[in-house]
């Protein structure tokens, strides 16, 4: 058991402060167990947000030490708890009390994003031919479990607050898990390019860093979207035979 110091934000969209708070911790606690701990013995009305407490659900997203990261994955053993552990909401998004953020913007901005347009069936009994490497390559982003730490790392969105021109990682990968299906046939590119400002992203693998599904959101996912864009819209030789080529 040891006593540790928490600076945790207190506050809402209009204002706030880190205020101190001390608790005892033992071996194998997480940062929400001490936030739960600190809730129960001296700030009852501390806001956080959290469901699963087994990371899959992604609710528990804050900024630990002003890195991006679940509470309920960070554990206290791995810190350095002779300074004080510092807990913050995310910064990408508005702040609605202490904790919770306002993260809607997210819902909006996939809302927008074209659907799944399958091509017809190859066969006559209704099915498909696919390969299956084609089948493989996009089940990596359908392990996202919308926790918007990605989001809240990317300095697009982070520093520079470029919410309506920019969707972020979140939704280049789940852009990716559409334009990479072999059975999709819509055209998206477009939309990367202009309203959704795949161009802003320059590759910094931040995104990828703070993933706690280990998606690899940057290799995987952006730059292939990247390339399916240049190729698209700037590339002379596949701009003048593109519509020879097929789009998957």
């Amino acid at each position: 058991m040891a006593r540790v110091t928490f600076k945790i934000w207190r506050g809402d969209k209009q204002a706030g402060e880190f205020k101190e708070y001390n608790t005892e911790v033992s071996e194998g606690m997480v940062v929400l167990d001490a936030v739960h701990q600190i809730q129960a013995e001296s700030a009852n009305d501390l806001a956080c947000r959290w469901n699963c407490k087994a990371g899959k659900c992604g609710s528990c997203s804050a900024e630990i030490n002003g890195m991006p990261r679940l509470m309920c994955m960070t554990r206290l053993n791995d810190m350095n708890l002779d300074e004080p552990v510092s807990i913050e909401p995310m910064r990408a998004f508005p702040v609605m009390k202490d904790l919770v953020t306002d993260v809607s913007w997210n819902y909006r901005v996939k809302k927008k994003i074209k659907p799944f347009k399958p091509r017809l069936p190859d066969n006559d009994d209704g099915s498909w031919n696919m390969q299956q490497q084609d089948v493989e390559r996009v089940q990596e982003f359908r392990k996202c479990i919308e926790c918007f730490l990605c989001q809240d790392v990317c300095h697009v969105l982070r520093d520079h607050h470029k919410h309506d021109e920019f969707i972020g990682p979140r939704y280049f990968v789940y852009n990716a898990a559409l334009e990479m299906h072999p059975l999709d046939e819509e055209d998206r590119l477009a939309d990367l390019k202009k309203s959704q400002g795949i161009g802003y992203c320059n590759i910094t693998k931040c995104c990828t860093k703070v993933c706690p599904e280990n998606i690899t959101i940057t290799d995987n996912a952006i730059i292939p979207l990247k390339e399916r864009v240049v190729d698209e819209f700037y590339d002379p030789l596949t701009k003048l035979f593109r519509i020879f080529k097929p789009r998957k």
